[in-house]
C-alpha cells in the first residue's frame, strides 16, 4: 500500500482502506465514490469538497486542549476564540462554522467593513467579535453600532489616530460602547515566511511610547474603563514554539505593567493566530514541531507565571487561529486530462529497415535489460541519445531517426525503473527527475492553490484510488492555464509518484488536501478560471451511503465570469450575434445553427470537460 504520508498530515481525518482514500469517521465513505456520485449528476471539471464535521473537530480540539491546560495549571482566566474571516469568508464555510460552534465562546474577527458586517450578522450571541486592521471613522462607527446591538465587540487599535477617532465617534453614540484593545508591537518575532508580522518593524501595533500615550488619551477622555484587551500577532504558521513563548513573556509583562498604571479593566490577552498546520507528506520535513497540547500548555503556564510574579490577576486568553480551524475542511479534486508522454510507447517506434548504428544499439539495450545491467544500460542509452541529437543538429540523421531515439530512450528508462522498482536507487530517483511524467490537471493553481504559486507552500496531494498499486511515474503536475508557472514540478527531495494510466479509458483523480485556509479568498482569475464547483459533504450514518451532498454551488459560466469583471455581457452577445449575421457566405440555417451552438457554450462553466472514458 502507498500512503502518501497520510499519517503525517491527516490526523485520521482521512485514511486509506481497500486501496482508496476514505473519510476517517462514521461509515467511512470513500472520496472516489463521492466524486463519482457528483459526476453522475453531470458535474465536470475541478471540484471543491467541504466537510463540515472537520470544522467542528478543529474547534473542539483547540477548546479541549486549552480547557485541559487551564484545569491542569489551575488557571483563573477563561479561554475564548474568534475566527479571522480573512482566512475564509465563503458562506459554505462561515455559516457551518457559526452553527457548529454555538456551544462554545467562539466568535468572528473582522479586518474590513464588509467582514465586520458579516460578523455583526452571524456571530452567535454571547460570543466575541474582534476588529483588527486599519479603520476609518465609518468602520469605527460600525463597531459602536455592533455594541448597541448587544455584541461583545473589541476594536483593536493599530495606531493613535484610530484611538482619537474612537474618542470623536463616542460623542455621537450613547452607551454601551465597544471595548477597546491595543495592539502591541513586540520585539519578539515569529519564524518562517510570515515572521515579519511580528517584531519592532512590523506593519501593525503600538510601541512602548505610543502605549503610554494611548493610556493617557483614554484616561483624559474617561474611556480607560473600556480598555479591556491587549493583542499581538507574531506571524502565521509558526513552526517552532520558542518564538511564541518569548512573545508571551513580553506581552505578559506589558499586560501587568498597564494594569499597574491604572488599566484595571484590562483583563484579556489576545495572542493572535499562528498555530501551524502540518502540510508535509515526507519524513524529516516538518511544518510544525510541537503538539497542540504543548502549544496550549506553554501559553497558559507562561502567562500564569508572569502575572503571578507581578501580583496581577490571570487574564482571559483569546486566540485568533484561522488556518488551524479551516485548512482541513476542504479538498480540491482535480481530474487528470492527459499524460503528456503517453505517446512514447512501442506503437510510436517506427524503425527503418536500415537504422543508424547508435539507434540499433539503443534497440538492443532496450531488449536486453535485466536487473544486473539496468544502471549500466541506462547510462549508455543517455550517452547514445546525446550523440544522436548532435548528429541530428549536424544533418546526419533525419526526423524519424530523432523520433526513434526519443521513444527508445523513454521506453528504456521506463523499463529500468520497472526492473528496479523494489530497490532503493538514488540514481533512479535522479533519472526520474529528468524524465518526469507530466500530468495535465483540469484546474488552475492560480485560482485554487495560490499559496503554492506565490509562496511555494506545498499541499498534500495523492490519487483517490489505486493505492494498493505501486505508482511508478515521477510526476510533475500542470494546470490548464497558459502560464508556465502553473506547474508543480517533480522534486527529488519531496518526490511525488503517480500511476501510469490511460485517461482515454479510465478516470484518474488527484486530491489536494488542507486547502481550506486562504486559498479561496486569495485565488485569482488567471485566464478567467473561477472558483471550482463546490459541494458540502455531510456525514449521516442513517443514510444508505453514509453521507449527504448539500450546498451545491456550480462554477460560474463564461458569461457570469465576464459579467463579474464588469463586461456588458448583453453587448458581448449582441456583437457575437452581429458577426455571424453579417456573414454573407452562410445561409440562414447555418447562421441559426452557429448561434445555437455559441449560446450553449456561453452558458457552460469556464473549465474544460474531461475526456469520457471508453466503455
Amino acid at each position: 500500500m502507498v500512503d502518501y504520508g497520510i499519517n503525517f498530515w491527516s490526523n485520521n481525518d482521512f485514511i486509506i482502506e481497500d486501496g482508496v482514500v476514505k473519510i476517517g469517521t462514521q461509515t467511512k465513505p470513500a472520496l472516489i465514490d463521492i466524486v463519482k456520485d457528483i459526476r453522475d449528476q453531470g458535474y465536470r471539471g475541478p471540484l471543491l469538497l467541504r466537510f463540515p464535521h472537520l470544522i467542528k473537530n478543529q474547534i473542539d480540539k483547540i477548546f479541549n486542549c486549552f480547557e485541559h491546560s487551564i484545569k491542569e495549571y489551575n488557571y483563573k482566566g477563561a479561554f475564548k476564540a474568534v475566527f479571522p474571516l480573512k482566512v475564509n469568508q465563503m458562506p459554505n464555510f462561515v455559516l457551518p462554522l457559526v452553527e457548529l460552534s454555538q456551544d462554545r465562546c467562539y466568535g468572528l474577527e473582522a479586518g474590513s467593513k464588509a467582514e465586520l458586517i458579516l460578523a455583526m450578522a452571524y456571530t452567535n450571541k454571547n460570543s466575541p467579535i474582534t476588529v483588527n486592521g486599519f479603520k476609518d471613522k465609518e468602520m469605527i462607527s460600525l463597531g459602536f453600532i455592533a455594541a448597541n446591538m448587544g455584541h461583545e465587540i473589541t476594536l483593536t487599535i493599530e495606531g493613535l489616530n484610530e484611538l482619537e477617532t474612537i474618542i470623536e465617534v463616542a460623542k455621537d453614540f450613547n452607551p454601551p460602547y465597544p471595548n477597546i484593545g491595543l495592539r502591541i508591537r513586540l520585539h519578539s518575532t515569529g519564524i518562517g515566511v510570515w515572521a515579519k508580522s511580528g517584531g519592532i518593524n512590523s506593519k501593525f501595533g503600538l510601541n512602548s511610547t505610543e502605549l503610554l500615550e494611548a493610556i493617557a488619551l483614554l484616561e483624559k477622555h474617561n474611556l480607560l474603563s473600556h480598555f479591556t484587551m491587549i493583542h499581538f500577532h507574531i506571524g502565521s504558521q509558526i513552526s517552532d514554539i520558542s518564538p511564541l513563548k518569548k512573545a508571551i513573556r513580553e506581552a505578559g509583562n506589558i499586560y501587568a505593567e498597564l494594569r499597574k498604571m491604572g488599566a484595571k479593566n484590562l483583563k484579556c490577552v489576545n495572542i493572535g493566530g499562528g498555530l501551524a498546520v502540518e502540510y508535509t507528506q515526507h519524513p524529516g520535513i516538518n511544518h510544525r514541531n510541537y503538539t497542540l497540547s504543548e502549544f496550549s500548555g506553554d501559553v497558559v503556564f507562561s502567562l500564569r507565571e508572569i502575572v503571578k510574579n507581578k501580583k496581577e490577576p490571570e487574564p482571559d486568553i483569546y486566540i485568533e487561529s484561522g488556518r488551524f480551524i479551516a485548512a482541513s475542511h476542504a479538498v480540491l479534486i482535480a481530474p487528470v486530462l492527459e499524460l503528456f508522454s503517453q505517446e512514447f510507447d512501442e506503437k510510436a517506434l517506427k524503425l527503418k529497415d536500415k537504422n543508424p548504428p547508435l539507434i540499433e544499439e539503443l534497440n538492443d539495450l532496450y531488449k536486453s535489460i535485466n536487473e544486473k545491467n539496468a544502471i549500466e544500460y541506462l547510462h549508455d542509452s543517455l550517452d547514445h541519445m546525446e550523440s544522436l541529437l548532435t548528429l541530428f543538429d549536424l544533418g546526419y540523421i533525419d526526423l524519424q531517426d530523432r523520433s526513434n531515439t526519443e521513444v527508445l530512450v523513454h521506453l528504456l528508462i521506463k523499463k529500468v525503473i520497472k526492473t528496479l522498482k523494489h530497490k532503493n536507487h538514488n540514481e533512479i530517483l535522479r533519472i526520474q527527475e529528468q524524465v518526469q511524467e507530466r500530468y495535465l490537471l483540469n484546474c488552475s493553481f492560480f485560482q485554487s492553490l495560490p499559496d503554492y504559486w506565490g509562496l511555494g507552500q506545498t499541499f498534500p496531494v495523492m490519487p483517490l484510488d489505486r493505492l494498493n498499486k505501486r505508482p511508478n511515474r515521477s510526476a510533475s503536475l500542470w494546470d490548464i492555464t497558459c502560464d508556465s508557472d502553473g506547474e508543480i514540478a517533480f522534486d527529488s527531495s519531496k518526490p511525488l509518484f503517480l500511476h501510469d494510466v490511460d485517461v482515454t479509458k479510465e478516470d484518474y483523480f488527484l486530491g489536494f488536501f488542507l486547502v481550506g485556509a486562504y486559498q479561496e479568498v486569495l485565488g485569482m482569475r488567471h485566464n478567467l478560471f473561477t472558483h471550482p464547483t463546490e459541494f458540502s459533504v455531510v456525514l449521516d450514518p442513517d443514510l444508505n451511503k453514509g453521507y449527504e451532498i448539500t450546498n451545491i454551488l456550480e462554477a460560474q459560466t463564461i458569461l457570469d465570469a465576464l459579467d463579474d469583471i464588469d463586461y456588458d455581457t448583453k453587448e458581448i452577445e449582441r456583437r457575437l450575434k452581429l458577426r455571424i449575421e453579417e456573414r454573407e457566405d452562410l445561409n440562414e440555417e447555418s447562421k441559426k445553427d452557429l448561434l445555437g451552438r455559441l449560446y450553449v457554450m456561453l452558458s457552460e462553466n469556464v473549465y474544460l470537460k474531461t475526456i469520457t472514458p471508453l466503455e
